[in-house]
């Protein structure tokens, strides 16, 4: 009894599988909210000028 190849590209089929084909979404890992980190980068910046602001008129 031979058994059939299957491509190195290809998944062999599953005994029993119900389960449709589908897609997965790809993990956006850190990028998956970039609002939010803009929003800390614009934070920080708004800090730091502020800072200086503050020395310049405290002289």
């Amino acid at each position: 009894m031979s058994t059939s190849r299957v491509p190195p590209e290809e998944t062999p089929p599953a005994e029993g599988s119900i389960s449709e084909v589908h897609r997965e979404r790809p993990d956006g890992g850190i990028w998956e909210h970039p609002q939010w980190f803009l929003s800390l980068i614009v934070l920080g910046t708004l800090l730091f000028a502020a800072f200086f602001l503050a020395r310049l008129f405290a002289l």
